[in-house]
């Protein structure tokens, strides 16, 4: 359920400890419901630093707030793809008011390749660096699976199967 397509009354930026900027949520969320409407901006073909993976193989920008949603390895929140391709911010479980709304990054992105730095986000669970899904353990990935992009699913069954036709026995008739 949408909240609000405005979004202006759901969810504020405020500072945060040592992360900068965040996403605050103004009221309480519950799992499913929609924090934020994500607008795509500019379609790109390679990656940047603030684009998100929004194909197998393409990149965009958001426009708004998206770009100011924090990581967590332990989120509160997931993707889901809208119908003009854009990532909404969605509750995986209840948010309180005044809760930061964090999401995983490698829930939109394969591959993580502009975050050198340690991960901050304080977790419990931390992974000490941001990661896309392909270095996620399977665990993270089923319990993120109703949460991510859909063609990160994709690739790791096109992943899969590619491995599987590599290790096959030779069928070659002599």
């Amino acid at each position: 359920m949408i909240k609000d397509f405005q979004m202006t009354s759901t969810v504020e930026t405020r500072a945060t400890d040592g992360r900068g900027d965040g996403i605050f949520a103004l009221g309480p969320f519950e799992a499913g419901d929609t924090l934020y409407v994500g607008v795509l901006d500019e379609i790109r073909i390679k990656n940047h630093s603030h684009a998100s993976q929004i194909g197998k193989t393409s990149f965009g920008f958001h426009s708004g707030l998206s770009s100011i949603f924090n990581h967590s390895c332990d989120p509160n929140c997931g993707i889901r793809i809208n119908e003009t391709g854009g990532h909404d911010i969605v509750a995986i479980r209840h948010i309180s008011a005044g809760d930061e709304a964090v999401y995983d990054y490698a829930m939109r992105n394969y591959q993580i390749q502009h975050f050198p730095c340690p991960c901050s986000c304080g977790a419990a669970n931390c992974r000490n660096s941001i990661t896309g899904w392909k270095d996620l353990p399977q665990n993270r990935k089923d319990a993120y699976a109703s949460f991510v992009a859909p063609y990160l699913i994709e690739i790791d069954i096109e992943q899969a199967a590619a491995i599987r036709l590599a290790h096959a026995p030779d069928r070659h008739i002599s």
